[in-house]
């Protein structure tokens, strides 16, 4: 009997010690607090931060996805209060990102420049766009607290770009029926595989749940499923090397002494006009044109004409990340080319680790953690993934920019922002102009695109002069998107 009565009570301990590693379905916790903003305005909020349910076609909850929602308190018509919704990226990256670091009502602790310092922790974010419009950050299937609640289920239905797409889509129109939000302005935010994901949640919201969006955000975009291979692909490198070299201080004294962005649009027509067709030109180029473009390509990136003539003017990003400091004995980052990396070796083609990334994760992981816990005060035993199991993830079918165009010409009211920093290699600055020529050839829509450079790198926002610059961008295209009551949708 006693045998029997320890089987149980062990069976109950595992039963309970499972379920505290499994988030509840449907879940809220409220907390209130307090905003000292950049303008001197002391904002009451409430955040909400819980699970909602995704359920399959008999109403069984097969998945929570978790988000954090923030309201001001001083609102007396939400109707005309902007709803931001924010992703980011990965696939398999949580909402930690742009939360804790850009749009958010907290900071984590890093210095000016985005680097991390100790303790770590959070304060106050005075540049954030509470004041001007609520905001949910949501982390979408087995990211941050997010989870699969049926293992039976078919992996299929949340991993792959369009499953990905269709079922957040179905999420969001709950999340804004419940919190009665179907009057208000509304903006996608997305960062990195965030972009293709609120690209295809732009066309897919429209058209499956008939909601209409004020404006898209896209933060160090993707290719947005356009194609750019080959010489494209190659020559569009060109202007990130340029500021990449302009930053450490590799480029002749001519050029470096000449403002980044006075000197960034005379690479981009050296890219588009001379490279690109050099390139395609392949062994019937002449020596004379090859030696003048090699020397053009080494005085604007900082490479010696060796090495690019050894790579038959084909620089990998991966070995100009390593190349460029080589002399020095440092990597530069892939998603920062601010950040300098050791390697065990100076010789080689690629660095041994992105320098960048081993930094952001120092200060972010301690710090998302101690938020929730202790000022959100959402206690469990999940745990939060920065970078979540999500693999293999279907990138078939991409169509995500063509998407995005679709629902901006059925839209009158939609309009796309495009924030880059100048050194982001990872999704450089250069391709995401590209990436809004190719996907409105026309020009139509031209007007309702707007680009904003900013000198840092794929999280612009981690450096203090971008992140105030940042916000304000937002604040601007958020009030410049929203249309007078008497305007019609209509060309």
């Amino acid at each position: 009997m006693k045998k029997i009565l320890l089987i149980i009570t062990t069976l109950m301990v595992a039963i309970a010690t499972y379920a505290q590693r499994v988030p509840y379905a449907d879940s809220t916790v409220t907390t209130k607090h307090q905003l000292n903003t950049f303008s001197g305005q002391k904002l009451s909020y409430t955040a909400r931060t819980g699970t909602q349910p995704v359920w399959d076609e008999q109403g069984k909850p097969i998945a929570a996805v978790h988000y954090t929602y923030y309201t001001r308190d001083d609102v007396t018509n939400r109707d005309k209060r902007p709803l931001v919704i924010s992703f980011n990226g990965g696939p398999g990256s949580g909402s930690v990102w742009m939360h804790l670091a850009y749009t958010g009502p907290r900071l984590l602790n890093i210095d000016d420049e985005g680097y991390p310092l100790q303790p770590y922790g959070v304060k106050e974010n005075p540049y954030s766009i509470l004041d001007v419009a609520d905001i949910v950050y949501i982390n979408p299937v087995n990211t941050g607290y997010s989870r699969i609640l049926d293992e039976k289920v078919d992996r299929k239905l949340f991993f792959g770009t369009n499953a990905d797409i269709k079922y957040l889509a179905e999420w969001i129109n709950t999340f804004v029926t419940r919190n009665n939000r179907w009057a208000s302005p509304k903006y996608l935010i997305g960062e990195s595989y965030g972009t293709t994901r609120v690209s295809g949640l732009a066309l897919e919201l429209q058209n499956a749940q008939w909601m209409y969006l004020n404006g898209v955000i896209l933060v160090s975009p993707t290719d947005l499923g356009l194609k750019r291979e080959g010489p494209v692909e190659q020559a569009n490198r060109w202007p990130y090397y340029a500021a990449t070299a302009w930053y450490h201080k590799r480029l002749p004294a001519d050029l470096q002494n000449r403002d980044l962005e006075e000197l960034l649009p005379e690479v981009e027509k050296f890219a588009l006009n001379e490279l690109l067709p050099a390139i395609a030109k392949g062994y019937s180029i002449s020596k004379e044109e090859q030696d003048a473009i090699v020397k053009k390509m080494a005085r604007y990136s900082g490479l010696s004409e060796t090495v690019i003539k050894q790579n038959n003017l084909d620089i990998p990003t991966s070995l100009f990340w390593k190349e460029l400091l080589r002399d020095q004995g440092y990597t530069v980052g892939r998603l920062d080319s601010r950040y300098l990396g050791l390697d065990r070796r100076d010789g080689g083609e690629k660095p041994d680790f992105n320098s960048e990334l081993t930094s952001w994760l120092h200060s972010f992981t301690p710090a998302i953690n101690y938020y929730y816990t202790n000022e959100l005060k959402y206690k469990t035993d999940v745990k939060y993934n920065m970078f979540g199991p999500v693999h293999p993830w279907d990138r078939s079918n991409d169509n995500t920019g063509l998407n995005l165009r679709q629902a901006m010409a059925a839209n009158p009211f939609l309009h796309v922002m495009v924030q880059m920093g100048y050194y982001d290699g990872a999704c450089d600055y250069f391709n995401a102009k590209y990436n809004m020529w190719q996907m409105d050839p026309s020009g139509k829509l031209a007007d309702r695109i707007d680009f904003k450079g900013y000198r840092s790198g794929h999280m612009m926002y981690l450096r203090k002069e971008d992140l105030i610059k940042a916000n304000n961008d937002i604040r601007d295209f958020i009030k410049k998107t929203i249309p007078a009551p008497d305007k019609p949708a209509k060309y």
